[in-house]
């Protein structure tokens, strides 16, 4: 099966129980402000439903990291601390390029 016809169903499902109904906007026209792109228009979708993207739930944690980081004193304690984003940084690069090949570019 198709991704699409995979998504189209479950679209289907999804209205048929009720979860479209009552959103903020409903039955308005999307607001293409900005650059119009459909990825634009994703994320501030998203945004409006308080959805944070992984990709960017990641890097927050990443710099939040780095600054732990450059924070700590110790040996020890900075391989600890390097590990732990060094494990950020990797699953940053896995939703990227799970991102590139679903989107094809």
């Amino acid at each position: 099966m198709k991704f699409s016809e995979l998504s189209e169903r479950q679209i289907r499902k999804a209205q048929a129980e009720g979860q479209f109904d009552n959103l903020k906007g409903a039955g308005k026209p999307l607001d293409l402000s900005g650059d119009g792109s459909t990825d634009a228009v994703g994320f501030r979708i998203m945004a409006e439903a308080g959805v944070v993207p992984r990709e960017i739930a990641l890097r927050k944690a990443i710099e939040a990291q780095t600054e732990i980081l450059r924070k700590t004193n110790g040996d020890e304690a900075r391989r600890r601390e390097t590990a732990k984003l060094a494990d950020l940084q990797l699953r940053l690069d896995m939703e990227q390029e799970a991102r590139r090949r679903f989107c094809g570019s």
